[in-house]
Parts: structure tokens; C-alpha cells; sequence
């Protein structure tokens, strides 16, 4: 599959919030300062004085890093660009999640493949400790080239996926048809780049090439407009109210699903052969 050129200007999503001042975190961050490393030995690296964070992956580990603090509700950003070349079997995942048999989490995953081939966003969103809730994309450029923006936007209403700003997926609150809502747990960021090959790539049919190993993904701009975790009772009450998407935004959401997603838990019929899940009609 080809990569696809965006040649629109890209429109910020406008998010109106109503925030108590003592409770928003408005964070330019800094490695050094916002995040630990927590596995893989010298494989994760920070440079430039916190500007810039390495994870890297060999036969023998990978390596991950998290936040320090916790949060709930808010806007993430984080500029990431991925391992170049023959990715094949690897996964870098870059995501929030709490702890706990009955824990949230809001996922993205990048799936590795072979030269020249697309990687596959992976997207899924775990309440109350379940997942199973699948989104799965191209994306329209090349990722490994240059360093690109990915966004969770998680309030009371839904969250929002977001690639350079433009929505590309909106799990919507859906507590008043059953369903739970990650409202009540905080998340820490989270990042791995690990081995995966035997699923990752073609459903582990192609496996990693350990001989262009070392293979390394990058991270800078961290951004957090959030609250952390000594706030969250003052979120939980509702301080953030936000508008839906705006027309814009909306047809920017059509146009990724129409032309990059390719897989979708709400179509899966024979996943779902005596109904999808009640979210799946919102």
C-alpha cells in the first residue's frame, strides 16, 4: 500500500473546558523530569537535556518507560517517530493506563512489518479490566521518516484518538446504555518497544530480523493539558465540561475511517455473531 501525502492544513480540535485553576496542569515536559525508565537496561536513553527519549529493541530485551505522576482526564501529546525499516515483529506502544485486575487503559500500538510495507495503528479501549474493543488503521504517511504527533483526549464524554491533530477514532461515554466509562481510575503514561513476532506482523507469520537489530523508536514534545492524581476528586465532580467535534473535525474523523481503517470490532460479524457490543449503536 502506497503512503499518502496530507496536503490539507490541519485544524486543531477546539476542546472548551471548564477548569478549576488550581487543578490544570498545563506540562511542556521534560523526560528527565516527567518520566521514569523502568525496563531494559541502557536500551532506553534520554538525550539532550530531557528533549529526547530512545527505546531500542535487541534479541535479548526491549525497554519501556512511564510517567512519574498520575492523571485523569486531560489532553497527551507525544511526537513519536518509529523504527525505521524492517520492522517486522516488533510493537511500540504508547499508552495510559491504571493497575489492577479491573483496570482502564487507552491503547496505541504500532505494529511493525517488513520494508516498504504500512505499519498498522492498533487502537483499543479496556473498562473495568475489558478489552476486546479493536480499531485498526493505516496511516496516511510514512511514520519511520519523520517524527509525528499522537493525542488521547479523555474527559467525561469520550475519548478521542488523534494523529497530527486529526481525529481518527471517538469512544463515546456510554454508561447510560451499560456500559463503563474509565471515570474514576488515573492513568500513568506508559511506552514499550518489545518483541511481539509472534503475532504482531501478518499474525506472526513474518518474524523479527534480528540482524538489522539494534531497532530503536523515538519520543519528544511531551505535552500534558491534565490533572494530576492529588485533583482527581475535582474532575470526578465534573470541572471539565467539552463540545463535540466540530464540523470540520467530524469530516476528518469520516474521511481516516472511510479510507484507512481496516479492521473494526463494531463490523466484525463473525466475531460477533449474536450482536456487537451496545457500544458499537452509539
Amino acid at each position: 500500500m502506497a503512503y499518502f501525502y496530507n496536503g490539507f492544513s490541519i485544524l486543531i480540535l477546539v476542546l472548551v473546558l471548564g477548569i478549576v485553576s488550581t487543578c490544570m496542569v498545563a506540562n511542556a515536559g521534560n523526560f528527565h523530569q516527567d518520566f521514569d525508565l523502568t525496563w531494559g537496561d541502557n536500551r532506553a536513553k534520554i538525550y539532550g537535556g530531557g528533549q529526547l527519549l530512545s527505546l531500542s529493541l535487541d534479541k535479548i530485551s526491549g525497554s519501556g518507560f512511564q510517567s512519574k505522576k498520575e492523571y485523569l482526564f486531560g489532553r497527551i501529546d507525544m511526537q513519536l517517530k518509529l523504527v525505521a525499516g524492517n520492522s517486522a515483529g516488533t510493537v511500540t506502544a504508547y499508552y495510559l493506563s491504571s493497575q489492577g485486575p479491573t483496570h482502564d487503559e487507552i491503547d496505541f500500538e504500532f505494529l511493525g512489518n517488513v520494508t516498504g510495507q504500512p505499519y498498522i495503528l492498533h487502537t483499543n479501549v479496556f473498562t473495568q479490566g475489558k478489552g476486546n474493543r479493536e480499531q485498526q488503521f493505516y496511516l496516511w504517511f510514512d511514520p519511520t521518516k519523520n517524527f509525528h504527533t499522537y493525542s488521547i483526549i479523555w474527559n467525561p464524554q469520550h475519548i478521542v484518538f488523534l494523529v497530527d491533530s486529526t481525529p481518527i477514532r471517538v469512544f463515546k461515554n456510554g454508561e447510560s446504555i451499560g456500559v463503563p466509562y474509565p471515570k474514576n481510575q488515573p492513568m500513568r503514561i506508559y511506552s514499550s518497544l518489545w518483541n511481539a513476532d509472534d503475532w504482531a506482523t501478518r499474525g506472526g507469520l513474518v518474524k523479527a530480523d534480528w540482524s538489522k537489530a539494534p531497532f530503536t523508536a523515538y519520543y519528544r514534545n511531551f505535552n500534558a493539558q491534565t490533572c494530576s492524581g492529588s485533583c482527581n476528586s475535582r474532575f470526578s465532580n465534573g470541572a471539565w465540561q467539552s463540545q463535540e467535534l466540530d464540523a470540520y473535525s467530524r469530516r476528518r474523523l469520516r474521511w481516516v475511517q472511510k479510507n484507512f481503517m481496516i479492521y473494526n470490532y463494531c463490523a466484525d460479524y463473525k466475531r460477533f455473531p449474536q450482536g456487537f457490543p451496545p457500544e458499537c449503536r452509539q
